[in-house]
């Protein structure tokens, strides 16, 4: 049988023109039938890896996975794009089960999603030896190791799949996994000579901030109002603070609903469908949600609690901006979090394991106290280098900085160290420098140290802050173990015998908390209101068809259609997540909305040009309808011309020409410009409109000059490089892209 081109299904089934990092090489290793450990962090496309496979290899995908509402998801999502696929695990009744194994062992189905306990269930070993299994993926498969953050004895179970399919290629995939996990991964399932694919760490599209607890409800009530266009998960410590928190947030006019393991499992199931459905935008929960939700398009995460471990945070920050758009995650970090999270260490019994998690809640300290760029920091903890200083995708980068003299307080609070006897944590120097009348003090003595009192006229916020610069300053530092206590370093004790003075430089930090494009990430200008139209249709054709509405589309596929403009069936069908079944079924619904608006408006189609690989094929294959277009006019025939002979409009010619500017092309349009005088008014006016908008230059000029020649200079202006004033409007137009 011949193998499917995987670029042809890439755009034919899942309506995409380029494959993410790693991904091909991922899918071409798996079809060659070798094993595959791929670490991907969330948002990456990690689901693809295995579901595009799945449609090149005769017999079923064998999908593991412990996240019952990403097993839905993902099934929606791949049957909204024509693929065969089904899931089995506790909310599927019984008959509906047997039903999903029958159509799986007739080869009706290419993907099975089932849970890990699902292989412990008497019968489905027969049911295994009764199909044919082309390709076992294991999805978070960090759970299989006891060294990661989410260990599941269920996950110990999977090892029996290596030894049922001994020559069926298994990919583990994971989000987040150190070296040693990944060792753990590769023994656990027996797949020793499994090929390792890690991706980047760095999510480019997330902006991370770390905000005091200080008003934090009101801080959080203008982060929810400036991202009411989006959806939002606040994470929270207990099952009490989600509920406290969520009722709070309703009442001050944000619907929002909690989610924690306490409540009944219908109350969790409705509220995930409301999320993912778009009823309802906010969701304060514990760290049990979102991790099995397939939901692209999170706009903001919100930590309103301090995590346990960097792992968690950045799993739990990897739910905004799956789709690769901007998205912000926010971190509230106080003393009091901290002091609550040692009393859950503090309950671990085994040694090991509480030495461990102190380990991990220190790093989680560091990184909300840091001075230095986070992502930086992130990206170093999970063992990738990275060769920039700064990101400008974290609060620390984005703020403007302010040196100040420190001689005076540093000496201060380093001899407070000192005559403390290096035995107590930041909080009790604090207290003894502010003359905190605490019992605790006052039964040690501490009332009488030289140092009581001599700092009263800074804020305890303040001198916590100046604490943290002096140890990334390495005049101070923490000691190890459980009650982390201040030390003074060898360079403090130079520092306090010398006359030098001391300068450090603290962040002043940023106003803004919305998501800016920054350097390397993919932004696109597109029309607010057609976007917010396209969303309300999106929104009823997920209603009557009872599925998410980003199944649908995604706001990526929304934003390029905004910006496009597309105006037929053919360049609808170049926009990214469009394939061939959702353009059969979606093209006419979401085209009457388009040419509707833009006819209003007087706006003409930005024609996207196809993906590289489609391009380079279109251009090189003889009787593509662009290469016609452009062998005629290369010819000597006029646009006129070229219209009549190939017997289309005029304005479809434009379209080609628009589009084989955008890819390059050099075309002769000088001989189609209007007189010189003429021109030069075209080109002024459009300076003068600072837009690529056709209804504002035509406005300027008046009805003697038409669309068509508008247009024409368009094109031409931008094969010239010569458009002087693009707006900054995200509603105005652009060149073609």
């Amino acid at each position: 049988m011949r193998t499917p081109d995987i670029h042809d299904l890439l755009k034919t089934r899942f309506g995409y023109d380029e494959f993410r990092p790693l991904q091909a090489e991922i899918i071409q290793t798996v079809l060659a039938g070798r094993d595959a450990l791929v670490l991907m962090p969330t948002g990456g496309g990690k689901s693809l890896c295995y579901q595009l496979p799945a449609l090149c290899l005769d017999g079923l995908t064998l999908v593991v996975s412990p996240l019952i509402a990403l097993m839905k998801d993902q099934v929606d999502a791949l049957r909204a794009n024509g693929v065969a696929a089904a899931f089995v695990n506790s909310t599927v009744p019984a008959q509906e089960a047997r039903q999903v194994l029958t159509d799986a062992r007739a080869g009706r189905l290419k993907l099975l999603y089932i849970a890990p306990e699902r292989l412990a269930v008497p019968g489905f070993s027969r049911f295994l030896g009764s199909v044919n299994v082309s390709q076992i993926a294991i999805d978070e498969a960090h759970c299989i190791s006891e060294w990661g953050h989410d260990f599941r004895p269920d996950y110990r179970n999977l090892r029996v799949l290596r030894e049922r399919f001994p020559d069926t290629p298994v990919m583990a995939l994971t989000a987040t996994a150190t070296a040693q996990v990944r060792d753990d991964i590769v023994e656990q399932l027996a797949i020793p000579k499994a090929r390792p694919f890690i991706a980047s760490f760095d999510r480019q599209n997330l902006t991370y901030i770390v905000r005091p607890k200080r008003r934090a409800f009101d801080a959080l009530l203008d982060l929810l109002r400036q991202h009411l266009d989006g959806s939002a998960i606040v994470y929270c410590l207990s099952r009490q603070n989600a509920e406290d928190l969520a009722a709070d947030l309703t009442n001050e006019g944000i619907q929002a609903l909690p989610y924690h393991a306490g409540l009944e499992p219908a109350v969790r199931r409705t509220t995930q469908e409301q999320f993912i459905r778009d009823e309802v935008r906010v969701v304060t929960a514990t760290i049990a949600f979102g991790m099995g939700i397939d939901k692209p398009d999170v706009r903001l995460i919100v930590h309103y609690h301090l995590p346990k471990t960097l792992e968690g945070y950045y799993q739990e920050t990897g739910r905004a901006g799956r789709d690769s758009l901007p998205s912000t995650c926010v971190l509230f970090y106080g003393a009091s979090d901290r002091h609550a999270l040692t009393g859950f260490i503090e309950q671990i019994e085994d040694e090991t394991e509480r030495v461990r998690a102190w380990e991990k809640l220190r790093q989680m300290v560091r990184y909300s106290e840091l001075q230095t760029c986070r992502r930086v920091f992130l990206l170093d903890y999970f063992g990738e280098s990275s060769d920039r200083p700064s990101c400008d995708g974290c609060d620390i980068c984005l703020s403007e900085r302010e040196e100040f003299d420190a001689t005076e307080i540093a000496q201060k609070i380093l001899s407070a160290i000192i005559r403390t006897g290096e035995r107590f944590g930041a909080a009790h120097v604090i207290r003894v420098l502010r003359g905190s009348r605490d019992r605790r003090l006052l039964s040690l003595g501490h009332d009488r140290l030289s140092v009581y009192g001599i700092a009263r006229d800074f804020s305890r916020p303040e001198l916590r802050e100046i604490v943290s610069l002096l140890e990334h300053a390495g005049l101070a530092e923490q000691s190890a173990g459980q009650f982390a206590t201040l030390l003074v370093t060898s360079k403090g004790r130079d520092f306090l015998r010398g006359r030098e003075p001391l300068t450090l430089t603290r962040v002043i930090p940023a106003e803004a908390d919305a998501p800016q494009p920054r350097p390397g990430v993919d932004h696109l200008d597109y029309d607010r209101d057609l976007f917010g139209r396209l969303r309300d249709l999106r929104f009823r054709l997920a209603q009557a068809r009872n599925v998410p509405p980003y199944v649908i589309f995604g706001d990526r596929t929304l934003q390029e259609m905004a910006h496009h403009l597309p105006q037929s069936r053919e360049s609808f069908s170049h926009i990214s997540g469009v394939g061939r079944v959702k353009l059969d079924e979606f093209a006419d619904d979401f085209l009457t909305v388009i040419r509707d608006y833009a006819e209003s408006r007087g706006l003409a189609e930005r024609p996207k040009p196809p993906g590289r690989r489609r391009r380079d094929r279109a251009t090189r294959r003889r009787g593509s309808t662009y290469r016609q277009t452009l062998d005629l006019l290369l010819s000597g025939l006029s646009i006129s011309e070229v219209s009549r002979r190939r017997g289309i409009t005029e304005g479809t010619i434009m379209s080609h020409l628009e589009r084989l500017i955008a890819d390059g092309e050099s075309l002769p349009l000088e001989r189609e410009l209007p007189p010189r005088e003429r021109l030069s008014r075209i080109e002024q006016a459009f300076a003068d409109a600072k837009s690529w908008n056709l209804t504002p230059v035509r406005d300027l000029l008046g009805d003697d000059f038409s669309y068509e020649e508008l247009r024409l200079v368009r094109a031409w202006l931008d094969q010239q490089g010569r458009m002087k004033g693009k707006s900054s409007d995200g509603n105005a137009g652009r060149p073609p892209a």
